[in-house]
């Protein structure tokens, strides 16, 4: 693979458009410990609620949900009923909800570590290889490159639909703690 100066570019894009709404994703999130394992298991249902509805779209080369699958069933948890995702575009968009989800990879290593030694991680042990993120934004640029006038603002799109669900996820795992 040849990389380009400007190899990155649409990530930085997207990373700016959509950087309230991570920030408010990961607000959210740190209310969780995952060293507890009642909070872990929320934890875990959130984000399966965002996973098992984005995964289907953005058809992610090695998705997770079999192994977020596998976490809660060993937590004696079932697999939480997926959010509803909005109202798909085109490549874009598909992009987009790849780029939020190829991201959570980056998140997922460091939370690993919090989590208890006696609780599974596999979901969030799923890391990229090495040279897999850098790989991931010069595919996102040659796509981008390929796409039409409207790719970026789908792509952008794709990904705040992408962080809404995480939120969604979170909030509804909260509110079933707060009862």
């Amino acid at each position: 693979m040849i990389r380009t100066a400007d190899a990155g570019r649409i990530r930085q894009a997207l990373r700016a458009a959509t950087m309230e709404s991570h920030q408010r994703v990961d607000d959210l999130f740190s209310h969780f410990s995952l060293a507890s394992a009642p909070d872990y298991r929320a934890f875990l249902r959130a984000h399966a609620r965002a996973i098992a509805a984005l995964e289907p779209v953005a058809q992610p080369d090695s998705p997770r949900l079999a192994l977020m699958a596998q976490d809660l069933a060993a937590l004696g948890e079932a697999m939480p009923a997926p959010l509803s995702i909005p109202s798909t575009g085109g490549d874009g968009f598909r992009w987009g909800l790849l780029y939020a989800l190829e991201g959570s990879r980056l998140g997922g290593a460091m939370l690993a570590r919090q989590v208890a030694q006696d609780l599974p991680r596999a979901y969030l042990s799923a890391v990229h290889g090495k040279g897999g993120w850098v790989a991931f934004q010069q595919q996102l640029d040659d796509a981008a490159a390929q796409g039409d006038a409207d790719w970026l603002d789908d792509a952008i799109a794709g990904a705040q639909a992408a962080f809404t669900l995480f939120e969604a996820g979170a909030r509804a795992e909260r509110e079933v703690a707060c009862d």
